[in-house]
């Protein structure tokens, strides 16, 4: 008598089988979501960009028919359809998640807070200036050894290790997070950077917000005229904000050692109230100014 309970020899359904294949799907499906998404964006950019060159086209026929206002309206349709083509032909070709992002900072910035724990240094995060560059001077995030640290020269900043014949002067120097993102902000930047420090957070805190999008907000929580400001953070991209060399903090970090021509130290704190997650505060009044040129 045949059983008919038995499986196909060549069928495998045992669970490791059957976990492969669920994977399989749902790898399937978060490509699919992911170019759905892609294909989303897009279509949003070129339904944005119609919308312009429509009012522009209104405008300029409206200025052919209305001499009045003949003026206005060619101004405006000009500024719609000039608008539109600029949507339409810099809309980006790709899109990287936060996720993916908030992830290749998480394993740079465990990787660091270990080295910094296996050689017991400080909890101090200063921004200064480093080795010369031929795009002129870099900025290193110096970790000491030392409470009582001295902050190195600039040279003694090529090397991760900073060991000095000083041992005061003694720590690591990486490369920060923030400054690349600072030199894209100061490409695009319209205008001078400000050496005037509520101006100067506020241009810093708009980049994190509107050419950036790592955070949601950012306000300036409180300036004191020692030395010492400190902004409010509320939805970081990339997740909590206190761990080392934070892309939000680096940033801030690094335009105030630039537009003060100073080294800065920073620290960050968990915020208390509810319009606010983070509290970045950057002091320099106590470290050495430098000549950045």
């Amino acid at each position: 008598m045949q059983d008919r309970s038995a499986q196909p020899a060549d069928e495998d359904t045992s669970p490791a089988s059957e976990l492969t294949a669920q994977i399989e799907v749902l790898a399937e499906e978060n490509q699919r979501l992911r170019e759905e998404y892609t294909r989303a964006r897009r279509t949003q950019y070129r339904r944005t960009a119609l919308a312009l060159a429509a009012v522009g086209v209104i405008a300029a026929l409206g200025g052919v028919f209305l001499p009045d206002a003949r003026t206005v309206l060619f101004a405006l349709g000009g500024t719609g359809l000039f608008a539109a083509a600029l949507t339409r032909y810099l809309t980006p070709e790709r899109f990287i998640a936060a996720s993916v992002g908030e992830g290749i900072y998480g394993s740079l910035a465990e990787t660091e807070a270990a080295l910094v724990a296996e050689l017991g240094l400080q909890d101090d995060r200063i921004y200064l200036p480093g080795p010369e560059t031929p795009n002129g001077v870099s900025i290193r995030l110096f970790v000491p050894q030392r409470s009582d640290y001295e902050l190195p020269v600039p040279s003694a900043l090529d090397s991760v290790f900073v060991v000095t014949d000083t041992e005061s002067e003694r720590g690591v120097a990486f490369h920060p997070s923030g400054g690349p993102l600072f030199a894209e902000f100061q490409r695009t930047l319209s205008g001078e950077l400000s050496t005037e420090v509520e101006t100067l957070a506020a241009q810093l805190g708009d980049a994190l917000v509107e050419q950036f999008e790592l955070a949601r907000s950012t306000t300036v929580d409180r300036n004191d005229a020692d030395g010492r400001i400190t902004i409010a953070i509320d939805g970081s991209a990339y997740g909590a904000i206190d761990r080392i060399d934070h892309p939000v903090a680096s940033f801030l970090g690094v335009g105030f050692a630039v537009g003060l021509d100073r080294s800065v130290s920073v620290e960050t704190t968990t915020a208390d109230g509810d319009r606010a997650d983070y509290l970045v505060t950057c002091s320099w009044n106590d470290l050495d100014e430098f000549d950045f040129g």
